[in-house]
């Protein structure tokens, strides 16, 4: 599921999208329409506009960066998941980065699920590499 907003601020345009990918269990066919959705919306947006990109990826990007050291800077939370690939690959894709990896946090700030049996991060804040001052 996505939602979308396109703003004017002070003479910049700023593209946020709001994202909720599929629960994992959930069919593969539903979890590639996801992604479809997702790489036509930010296609669409000139590279001259601001993008952020936030969300419910159920996805663990984990604290391991190898690889996507241009992309996330290592302060996630537990170990990559399929999900979490996806995401850096993703990210790549766009010359995005994963703007809530990139300082350090305390733990109750870093961890997004919390259930009876587990601590996840599941939530991200992508923003274009140009925009990464911001």
């Amino acid at each position: 599921m996505l939602m979308s907003i396109k703003l004017v601020v002070g003479g910049f345009t700023l593209n946020i999208i709001s994202a909720y990918a599929p629960q994992a269990g959930l069919d593969e066919e539903v979890k590639r329409r996801f992604w479809e959705v997702l790489d036509e919306t930010v296609r669409g947006i000139p590279h001259t506009e601001k993008l952020f990109i936030g969300g419910d990826f159920n996805g663990y990007i984990g604290t391991t960066y190898v690889g996507y050291d241009d992309l996330h800077a290592g302060f996630g939370f537990g170990d990559r998941n399929g999900g979490g690939t996806s995401l850096l690959d993703f990210a790549r894709a766009f010359d995005l980065v994963i703007a809530n990896s990139s300082f350090p946090k305390k733990r109750e700030n870093l961890v997004t699920f919390r259930s009876s049996v587990a601590e996840t991060q599941i939530d991200y804040l992508f923003c274009r590499k140009s925009d990464r001052n911001l």
